[in-house]
């Protein structure tokens, strides 16, 4: 009987079974995507696999299937390229996934998404830049997602062991480091934050159309039915719409997963074919939906009594208690607290010292209490408010007659803000040890900033003649102030390998611009002092007249090489010294650098402010002269390891910024359909109201306040969690309180959602407020 109540019992009932069916469908549709969050990674690894080089530990010798790779990685207003050089050594060379043509010199393969970005007028700098003839297209076999944007080039001037690696096959697959405790913490607590609240919002979508509901069952008590009939037809029209809403979740799901392909989302592209939920979560999603909906409302039976006159809710409701709120926040500390430290000694690398499920069930108890604690928030604040506007006590006295409606649909947002809050702070305290090193290469971007230029850094590994070229062509560029480039190489202590140091070898005019050297000649040597914490480096050595080296990564059987006895004391410049970690100064006549196998590229280009583009026509510059040189931003790590960890660290952020985005999305629709469903009860009063003489003006003022009064009062709960929980977190991975201010973007977030919510509705109310719906049958 239920089920047909659902099915056949009238407008209301279709309307009310369409609107739960619609809630649930969205909610189940979010988590089907975010159970085929595996499968999507799995693939995009695969795929990422698949193209890279066969390394191994034995040599690749030439054969007629060799092919030379090198790297020509570049940006393109923000946008990372992801590029390589090919070159074939024989008539039949392997060719990477995607690829059907191995490019010729001048020219190229490219994915569709950058096939597209070339024929936009914006991109005429990069048309420059890569200068090729468009031969074929990457399949999507050889491409990480749809919007990713690669290329590889066709060449004649790759050298193996200099410039390109050799390779006789594709598809080996790389080592991959797990996650660091901080970042796993992280991700464990991102799935909490982003399905809670969907689970929240499917237990408000059921209930949607209560009030009506209750008020037909009384009916039927009239006729004969009793409490435990009454129990079982709530569960039967739950089930109806629960399962309605399994179907239109699919639906939705489907609809989403086609078009997923045109979206790209923090940089983040999937294929569809890639969107598939796992087997077993897709199951339990099937199976726990409808007992959540036969749960929730049975539940909600509970707390009112369904006599045959009437409802015994709409008599004067008894006060929520308390103390039954506080118990599961407590409970998520009591589990949470005793983590305390227990990852503080290797905040990126290590083994995961803690129970996953331990964290998951401490972060569960603690952010449900901000959707326990709203309701008897709002219950005590609105019954203290009196007085204001006709708009502003209309609102406050529906939510003092039944805020409850009103604050079930605010707690999906309340939990994703306290967990969005919680994350920041995180976020903002495990970023990859960064921030000291970040911090410190940011204040000469700083300082450049506020004299009117802005610094990049170059990288590479070049000859002596690739440096002049590159500089030459750099100090060409239009909008390039300044540009210096110079080789380092490596010098290990003949008595001791383990001991190391770094040479500048440049022509005297570029030494000058390293250190005061006075007087220079080709053939002299200078010696800067040592940086700040060199010396209490043991591995690295100071060099000195009369040390003896070895030119390290040399292939003439590492040569040695003496600091000559007429070397000079010189005080390097500040930038020099900010920038090399040189502890010897050479000209080309003192170190043949051409002569070692791996010298590398280091200088700086300073470029005008005031000119948007010539960032890009300097990329563009670097660029052609060896697609594997590159300019680096001051503020992105040298160091390997911290850069791994770096990209790593915003890989995760993309990902979770990424699933936060559609679960506010996922939130704002639960809103309006909840606020829809809100104004078609309440259609008599505000017929009523309309009738004598209310405008409606004052009406659409009264549903804006009573949608901000729950969210602000929301948002306000949901900061006080955030910082709760972020705080414990921060003492689970050893580091101080930070983050203060990350709940403001949140409050903005927040305050958009009742603008977009009010805008929504205004058209039913408008429809609502007509004298014919004081009819009743």
């Amino acid at each position: 009987m239920g089920a047909r109540f659902a099915l056949a019992g009238g407008r209301q009932g279709w309307i009310r079974t369409v609107l739960t069916a619609v809630g649930v469908g969205l909610g189940v549709a979010v988590l089907l995507l975010a159970a085929s969050v595996p499968h999507v990674l799995q693939q995009r690894d695969a795929r990422g696999d698949a193209r890279s080089g066969g390394v191994s530990e034995e040599e690749v010798k030439r054969s007629s299937t060799s092919v030379l790779m090198g790297s020509a990685f570049t940006t393109f207003h923000g946008r990372d390229i992801e590029g390589h050089t090919l070159q074939a050594e024989g008539k039949h060379p392997k060719l990477p996934p995607g690829v059907e043509v191995l490019p010729g010199p001048g020219e190229m393969v490219v994915s569709p998404a950058l096939g597209k970005l070339l024929d936009q007028d914006g991109s005429r700098e990069l048309a420059h830049r890569l200068d090729g003839r468009v031969v074929g297209t990457i399949g999507d076999e050889g491409l990480l997602g749809p919007g990713e944007l690669a290329v590889y080039l066709g060449s004649d001037q790759l050298r193996p062991g200099e410039n390109a690696q050799r390779f006789d096959r594709f598809g080996v697959p790389s080592d991959k480091e797990p996650l660091g405790p901080a970042l796993l913490l992280i991700v464990v607590v991102a799935c909490v934050v982003l399905v809670l609240p969907v689970a929240v919002f499917i237990g408000t979508a059921v209930r949607f159309g209560s009030e009506r509901r209750d008020q037909r069952l009384a009916a039927l008590r009239l006729v004969g039915a009793d409490a435990a009939m009454t129990h079982r037809m709530v569960a039967g029209e739950s089930l109806v719409g629960a399962g309605l809403g399994l179907l239109l979740g699919g639906g939705f799901f489907l609809l989403g997963r086609s078009l997923v392909g045109h979206i790209r989302v923090f940089d983040l592209s999937v294929f569809p074919s890639d969107v598939t939920p796992a087997p077993l979560i897709a199951a339990l999603i099937v199976v726990g939906v409808p007992v959540l909906a036969v749960g929730v409302a049975q539940s909600a039976m509970r707390a009112l009594a369904v006599e045959p006159l009437g409802v015994l809710r709409e008599a004067v409701p008894r006060p929520r208690r308390l103390w039954w709120r506080l118990l599961p926040p407590a409970c998520g500390l009591l589990l949470l607290l005793p983590l305390s430290g227990r990852l503080a000694d290797a905040p990126l690398t290590g083994r995961f010292a803690v129970s996953k499920t331990q964290i998951s069930a401490g972060v569960v108890l603690l952010l449900s209490g901000v959707a326990l604690l709203l309701p008897w928030l709002v219950e005590r604040l609105v019954g203290r408010l009196r007085g204001g506007l006709p708009s502003w006590q209309l609102a406050v006295r529906r939510l003092q007659l039944s805020s409850g409606s009103a604050t079930r649909a605010v707690s999906g947002i309340t939990i994703a803000v306290a967990g969005a809050v919680a994350l920041q702070m995180l976020f903002s305290a495990a970023d990859p040890a960064a921030a000291g090193e970040r911090g410190e290469r940011e204040k000469p971007a700083a300082e450049a900033e506020s004299h009117g230029w802005r610094d990049a850094q170059l990288r590479g590994a070049p000859t002596q003649h690739q440096v002049g070229t590159l500089v030459d062509a750099l100090r060409r560029t239009e909008g390039v102030r300044d540009a210096v480039g110079f080789l380092e190489v490596s010098l290990s202590l003949k008595s001791d390998p383990a001991q190391m140091a770094s040479a500048a070898v440049a022509d005297c005019a570029t030494l000058r611009r390293l250190a005061r050297i006075g007087s220079c000649r080709d053939g002299d040597v200078f010696l800067p002092p040592p940086q700040d914490g060199d010396e209490a480096d043991e591995d690295v050595v100071t060099p000195k007249p009369g040390t003896r080296f070895t030119l390290r990564e040399s292939g003439k059987g590492a040569p040695e090489w003496t600091v000559p006895a007429s070397a000079r004391e010189v005080r390097a410049t500040p930038r020099a010294a900010a920038e090399s970690s040189a502890g010897v100064l050479a000209t080309p006549g003192a170190i043949d650098a051409d002569a070692l196998e791996l010298p590398w590229l280091n200088g700086w280009v300073r470029m005008d402010k005031g000119r948007p583009e010539v960032t890009e026509r300097v990329r563009s510059a670097v660029f052609r002269v060896d697609p594997g040189f590159s300019i680096a931003d001051p503020a992105d790590p040298e160091d390997e390891v911290l850069s791994k960890a770096v990209d790593t660290y915003d890989s995760v952020r993309r990902g979770i910024f990424a699933g936060a985005t559609a679960v506010l999305l996922l939130i704002g629709a639960s809103m309006i359909v909840s606020m829809l469903e809100q104004l078609r009860e309440r259609r008599r009063q505000l017929a009523v109201l309309v009738a004598f003489g209310t405008r409606r003006a004052t009406l659409g003022a009264s549903v804006l306040w009573q949608t901000a009064v729950p969210v602000l009062l929301g948002l306000g709960l949901a900061a006080v969690f955030g910082w709760g929980l972020g705080w414990v977190l921060l003492r689970i991975i050893g580091e101080p309180m930070a983050g203060w201010t990350s709940f403001v973007p949140i409050a903005g977030v927040g305050a958009g959602v009742i603008a977009v919510v009010t805008l929504a509705s205004l058209p039913a109310l408008w429809r609502l407020m007509r004298p014919d719906g004081l009819r009743t049958e």
